[in-house]
């Protein structure tokens, strides 16, 4: 998924498609260990997408204003 795609959806998608990848993730390093990948690098592209994903999370809870804290 191209980064203009995903900033077009909301947190909670976003935390879904992390969750997604991850699962993804943990498929291919089972497989991994059993010698059974086809494409060894979908393992590197499935990292990435989910620091991605992850970024674009942070990026919109630090676009959120934070209430002020009163003072003592």
């Amino acid at each position: 998924m191209k980064i203009s795609e995903l900033r077009e959806l909301s947190v909670g998608e976003l935390t879904k498609k992390a969750s997604e990848l991850r699962k993804e993730l943990f498929t291919l390093r089972i497989q991994k260990s059993g010698q059974q990948v086809k494409n060894p690098l979908k393992q590197r592209e499935l990292r990435r997408g989910i620091a991605r994903v992850l970024t674009i999370v942070n990026e919109k809870a630090a676009k959120k204003p934070v209430p002020a804290k009163e003072g003592k």
